[in-house]
């Protein structure tokens, strides 16, 4: 019996000086800016925006034109009209106060309710990856200090692959696609 079990002992020993764990590292940071679904939520995140900052701009520009009306006609108006115009200038103030603050809580929710399903198909991919692969742990390399490539693989392009990200993006070229486009927004 204990010959038996040193045996085992020993072979499982051989065995695990062989198999060596498999660690894998990825840049999810790159999956997730790269990936066409994120195009698509950042021009629907932009137009969203957009359409809020112009109501914004809209709402102010009524308040400063009131404003205006009332520091430059206040003095010939009678009392009762100042306080009416001051009620209705508070009363704009707090709309603004309040449309600014509740669509800062819609913006927010749009951009998790966009970005969920894109998460998700990183992490599929990633875990699919892992998993084909015969990885025991996959880190992300943004929230790991040190990632030794010599034993870690990484399957960044591999998941690239994946998701249909064109070898060619880059995020640096991203970046500088999303400043040009906030350039000419911007004129």
């Amino acid at each position: 019996m204990k010959k038996i079990l040193l045996i085992a002992v020993t072979a499982f020993a051989a065995v695990s000086a062989f198999a060596q764990p498999k660690f894998a590292h990825v840049n999810t940071t790159e999956l997730v800016q790269l990936c066409p679904e994120m195009d698509k939520a950042r021009e629907t995140m932009n137009a969203a925006s957009q359409e809020a900052q112009e109501t914004f701009n809209d709402m102010q520009t009524e308040f400063n034109t009131k404003l205006q009306a009332y520091q430059s006609k206040g003095s010939t108006w009678t009392a009762a009209t100042r306080e009416s115009k001051e009620k209705e200038l508070t009363e704009i103030q707090q709309r603004i106060q309040e449309f600014s603050q509740t669509v800062q809580a819609e913006l927010q929710a749009q951009q998790e309710q966009l970005m969920q399903p894109i998460y998700q198909k990183v992490n599929e991919t990633i875990q699919d990856l892992a998993k084909k692969g015969g990885y025991i742990y996959v880190f992300d390399t943004q929230a790991v200090l040190y990632v030794d490539p010599a034993q870690s693989i990484d399957l960044t392009p591999d998941a690239r692959k994946a998701m249909n990200i064109p070898a060619d993006r880059t995020l640096e070229a991203l970046a500088a696609e999303l400043q040009a486009q906030q350039a000419a927004a911007q004129q």
